[in-house]
């Protein structure tokens, strides 16, 4: 029989070889979250966005670029022609670009990708957006032919542009509330990591123990 020291030694042995075939084994535990590894499995619907009022004006801003751009196409005969291709450029390229930005807030896409400054992204979008349908709406309704569709396009072109405003005002708000808040966390680290540093200049065993 065994008595207590054998034993001890036996599990000491038995824990060392279990650790060395674990470090060995190719099927390692990971501590990766589940959220991570489920890649956009894990997306869902963020109905507080939809319902707020950026996400309304949004919503609006397709809506009204999707009217206006089909609008537009239902015209078959133009001369000149110009004012109108302008304008389906316009509509078209904020539509594309409005609805690829409310697919990603709305699904909480861009929080992974948080090297880009969505609200920046936002305000651009939404500043260039209302000068543009602002010149493709005037310049439409100057060369139009009075008829029903370039009359609804010319409409719609303005309330798109009217909305676009709105939201630009609102995303120049929140862009400089971001801005403030990004600056005073800079600062506050900055503080910090001036004080860390006083701190082992004053304290030599700190020092010592560090060589």
């Amino acid at each position: 029989m065994r008595n207590g020291d054998d034993l001890e030694g036996f599990d000491g042995e038995a824990s060392s070889a279990s650790m060395i075939s674990a470090a060995s084994s190719p099927y390692q535990p990971t501590t990766e979250p589940v959220s991570q590894r489920r890649g956009l499995g894990g997306l869902r619907c963020d109905l507080d966005y939809l319902r707020s009022t950026l996400g309304r004006l949004k919503l609006a801003e397709v809506l009204l670029a999707l009217t206006a751009f089909i609008c537009i196409e239902t015209i078959m005969e133009c001369s000149p022609c110009e004012g109108l291709y302008f304008f389906e450029f316009v509509s078209c390229s904020a539509l594309v670009v409005t609805g690829a930005l409310l697919l990603l807030f709305s699904l909480n896409l861009h929080t992974r990708i948080p090297q880009i400054n969505w609200n920046l992204t936002d305000l651009v979008n939404t500043g260039l957006s209302t000068f543009f349908f602002f010149i493709a709406s005037v310049v439409l309704a100057a060369l139009n032919h009075k008829t029903g569709a370039e009359i609804a396009a010319v409409v719609f072109g303005f309330l798109a542009m009217a909305v676009y405003a709105v939201n630009t005002f609102l995303a120049v708000k929140k862009w400089r509330v971001s801005s403030r808040q990004q600056s005073s966390r800079q600062s506050s680290d900055y503080m910090r990591a001036r004080t860390e540093s006083r701190e082992v200049v004053h304290r030599p065993e700190i020092q010592r123990l560090d060589a």
